[in-house]
């Protein structure tokens, strides 16, 4: 008796194990392009294309719009070395929100004017382009940045406020220059004209990873996937963001800012080198100065990596901050 009972509790258990677990909604991925204007003055404009990745789950409502930074395309977002720790769209996906990434003009698949007509603001402006297609079909538009990304997300939230939440990483309102510089003084030509730039061989750890550990297979993919910059991005970046009355002051929506330990936007006791991240607390402090009308400003340190916080191992604690951050807005 006491065997069959045994093995009647075997057979629960392994029918149990056997039970599948609910599957995560499946995702729709395509290539897509969106006709865009762009011109440094409404006069003076020329028609061009903005090319990405739309990943969608099924009965997604939410989608985020993701710019990358300066020298990197939308493979930022979707790291290709290890990427269940290090996809962002992956881990958005999963949690149930679509996904936008998009290759800047300029980059990746996006067309390619003359790096002259190319802005911070005449990238935000074809990026409220492209949300402006998003918007029948989502009910909740995101849109989000990485460094000068970021900078582009903020302008766009500031001057069109068609968005319901603003995501920034690897950006804040106090540039330490002191790092940064040097950081674009060894840039060189690359692509259509001399106005675009991008970093010298074997250098991205150093300007974007430190003091993360250096994984060879990470900065390898890094490197082989990095892209440019128009050097007038920077400008208006600077002038629109750490300046004169940051743009940012006109957003109402919930906003997150998550860094890392970033020597480029993070002050190492220098008041006007950089925000105080020493705590989340400290950060929101410091940068709440700029988001007077904001209804919500949250935000994240991401301890142990440097600026491109998609490539830090413990880049999975970050996206799942922005997935649950994204689904309470």
């Amino acid at each position: 008796m006491r065997f069959r009972r045994l093995c009647a509790a075997a057979l629960l258990a392994t029918a149990t194990l056997l039970v599948p677990l609910p599957a995560s909604a499946a995702v729709t991925c395509q290539e897509v392009s969106y006709p865009v204007r762009v011109g440094l003055t409404p006069l003076v404009t020329s028609q061009e294309t903005m090319a990405g990745r739309l990943c969608t789950p099924d009965g997604a409502k939410t989608v985020q719009v993701l710019i990358p930074g300066g020298t990197y395309d939308r493979s930022y977002w979707d790291v290709g070395y290890e990427p269940t720790t290090h996809s962002f769209t992956r881990a958005q996906n999963k949690a149930g929100i679509a996904t936008l990434a998009l290759d800047r003009l300029g980059t990746g698949t996006s067309s390619k004017p003359l790096s002259v007509l190319l802005t911070a603001s005449t990238q935000a402006s074809a990026v409220h382009q492209v949300i402006q297609t998003l918007k029948p079909r989502f009910t909740k538009v995101i849109v989000a940045g990485h460094s000068i990304g970021s900078a582009m997300a903020l302008i766009e939230a500031g001057t069109w406020q068609d968005v319901d939440g603003v995501l920034v990483t690897g950006f804040t309102h106090k540039m330490n220059y002191i790092t940064v510089v040097p950081v674009l003084a060894n840039m060189i030509p690359a692509g259509l004209d001399l106005g675009y730039l991008t970093t010298m061989p074997d250098t991205r750890y150093n300007a974007f990873h430190k003091p993360g550990p250096l994984v060879s297979g990470a900065i390898s993919f890094d490197e082989s996937t990095k892209d440019v910059f128009a050097a007038t991005e920077a400008v208006d970046t600077i002038l629109l963001n750490t300046v004169i009355t940051p743009i940012s002051r006109n957003i109402t929506v919930p906003v997150l800012i998550v860094v890392g330990n970033d020597t480029h936007f993070c002050s190492s006791g220098l008041p006007l080198m950089g925000s105080d991240c020493s705590s989340p607390a400290a950060l929101k402090a410091d940068e709440g100065l700029f988001f007077p009308a904001a209804s919500r400003l949250d935000t994240y340190i991401l301890n142990g990596y440097g600026h491109s916080i998609n490539y830090a191992p413990n880049a999975p604690d970050y996206h799942a901050v922005v997935s649950q951050w994204a689904k309470g807005i």
